[in-house]
Formats: structure tokens, sequence, C-alpha cells
């Protein structure tokens, strides 16, 4: 039982660093696959097959190499000189993303608690560095508290959904979006959303080392990644295309159930931003302290600074510049990841083995 417990917390760690701020607010669901109609489950389907399958191949690499940080593993990829050069480019990315993720708690506390934007960014900053110096420990027990409530709140959004008239348009909904569009979308969302959770994946894997327990943990997070995914599709299609107005569809959707489902939805939103933005600064660290010798707890509050500096720019004009050009430059990584041999035969992982 303790191997499956540690193989729920490897999932909901997986789920927590990938479903964050963007899922939690239904942006992401509704670009990469709600406005696709009647394509969308199957594009769902093929996203999910693309987290079990890399996101296992991550996690048991790094164990299998000892891999300190995601340079080791992109040494691995690219070889040793192309992937100190892939790995400094992924650092200064996620610095933006992570100033991307602070920004968006500024924005929470300015825009829901009555507090200043500069308040919520230093709020966060100080929780995140204190949460930090307990290591990847720490990780995985926030993600454990986190990840339950995002989908206690997404079931009571998809229960609600199926009492409603539109509950049946997710199969029927059509679009004029291009095919090749669609075809496209699982890739750039996978591909986003795994070189990002690598900063996560590789230190946990290299200190879990147990191939039972990361296959596991990825059967279990890429499951729950699909599934919430389609949960937040259902949800979002039987409210197209009202919906679309919103800048933060479930907000919009959230209001339907009165005061206290918002105040839940605030606490969701923030509580995915901070996970996000814990796990990638973790990973950055654990990055940097192999290229100098200064202590992790500097090079944490040292990052968090930088971060705050971006931040300044606000969380719109980050999110709309930065992640797109990501997604595309995250395009070869992906490609390499499943086309690597050193775990057999490159295929997708076998069923989790039983206890």
């Amino acid at each position: 039982m303790s191997g499956w417990w540690k193989s729920l917390q490897v999932g909901f760690t997986f789920i927590g660093t990938v479903v964050g701020a963007g899922f939690a607010s239904g942006k992401e669901v509704m670009q990469f696959f709600t406005r696709f109609g009647q394509w969308s489950p199957l594009l769902i389907l093929c996203a999910t097959l693309f987290f079990v399958w890399i996101g296992s191949k991550i996690m048991l690499l790094a164990a299998e190499m000892k891999a300190a940080s995601y340079e080791d593993l992109n040494k691995h990829l690219f070889g040793d000189k192309i992937g100190r050069g892939v790995s400094l480019v992924m650092l200064f990315v996620l610095l933006a993303v992570n100033a991307v993720m602070l920004a968006g708690a500024g924005s929470i506390f300015s825009e829901h608690l009555n507090l200043s934007y500069q308040s919520g960014l230093l709020i966060t900053m100080f929780a995140c560095f204190v949460l930090l110096r307990k290591g990847i420990s720490a990780i995985m027990t926030i993600n454990t508290l986190v990840v339950p409530i995002m989908i206690l709140f997404t079931a009571i959004l998809v229960f609600d959904t199926l009492g409603s008239p539109g509950h049946g348009r997710w199969m029927s909904f059509e679009t004029d979006a291009s095919l090749w569009a669609a075809g496209l979308s699982p890739f750039l969302y996978a591909a986003f959303n795994l070189s990002m959770a690598q900063a996560v994946l590789v230190p946990l894997g290299s200190s879990i080392g147990d191939p039972r327990v990361l296959r596991r943990g990825a059967w279990l997070g890429g499951i729950g990644i699909g599934l919430l995914l389609f949960a937040g599709h259902v949800t979002l299609a039987a409210r197209m295309p009202g919906v679309e107005r919103f800048d933060i569809p479930m907000a919009g959707i959230a209001r339907e159930f009165g005061a206290w489902i918002h105040w839940i939805y605030v606490l969701l939103i923030f509580s995915e931003i901070f996970t996000t933005l814990v796990a990638d600064i973790f990973g950055l660290t654990v990055q940097l302290q192999e290229r100098m010798r200064i202590p992790r707890s500097i090079l944490t509050a040292g990052l968090l600074i930088v971060c705050f500096g971006v931040g300044q720019f606000g969380f719109g004009p980050l999110l709309s510049t930065l992640y797109p050009l990501f997604g595309m430059l995250s395009l070869g990584w992906l490609f390499l990841m499943g086309r690597d041999r050193a775990l057999g035969n490159g295929s997708p992982p076998a069923a989790p083995p039983t206890p």
C-alpha cells in the first residue's frame, strides 16, 4: 500500500504540475480542445496518451540516469553541447513562465481580495520561499492537497452540466475550425505542458527511483489529466457559444452557483498558480545549482526576485506573448522524447504492474 500511496502522490504531482491556472480558468481547454467541436474528445484522448507515454519516459529516464536536473535529460536527447544550449533557453523561458504565474497571483489578490497587486506578488513569493525550503517532498504534499480540491470542483460543474439542456453538445457541437489546426492542437498542448513539467518530473523520477511506482504514477497522472480535460470540455461545450465571451470561461460558469462556489473557484485558481510556481522554481533552482556553487535558498530567493521584476508587466501581456512561442519551441523536444530508445523500443509504457 505504501507503494501505491507514493504512486498516487506522483500522479497528483504530475497533474498539479501540468493542469495549472490555464486549465482552472477554462482558457486552455477552450483554446486547444472545445473550439474544435465534435473532434474534441478524440483530441483529448490523443493528448492523454502523450501525457502517459512521455510523462512515464521522462521519470523513468531520470531514474535510470540518476539525473539531477532537466539539463541532464536534454544532454541525453540533444548531445552535450546542444543540450546545454537547449537547457539555457528553457531556463529563461521557464523563468518567464514563472513570472506569468506570479503575475497571475497578483491579479487574483487585486481583483478578488481587495488587496494591491504588489501585495499579492510579495505574499505569494514569501509562501513559495518558505515551502521550497522543504524540497521535493513539500511539492508532493501540496499537490496531494490541492489536486483533489480541483477534481471535486470540476466534478460539481460536470454533474450540474449533465442536468442541463445542453449536456450532450460535446458529442454534436459543430465547428468551422480547420482540420489541420485541430490535428496539431493535442501535440502543441502536450509539448508545451510536458516540456515545462520536466523541471519537476526529472528530479521527482530521480528521487523516487522505483520504476513500478513511477509507471503507476504516470498512468494515474496522465489519465487524471485526460479526465479533467474531458470534464472541462463537457462543461464548456454545453454553454457554447455564449461562454466564449468570457476571458475566464470557468468563472462565468462558477457564478451560476452563487458566491460560495465563486470563492472556491478563486481559491482554486490561486492554488493552481501557486503549485505550478513552486514546482517550476524548484526545478530551476536544481538546474542552477549544477552551474553555480550557491546555496539553494539564495538561488530560490534570486529567482523569485527576478520573477517579481518581470511580473511588473502584468499577467495578460506576458501570457499572450510567451505561451504560444514556447508551445512551438517545445514540438522538437516532444519529437525527440518520443523517438528516444533508451527505454526499450520507444513504445508507450506497458500497463502498470499489479502490486
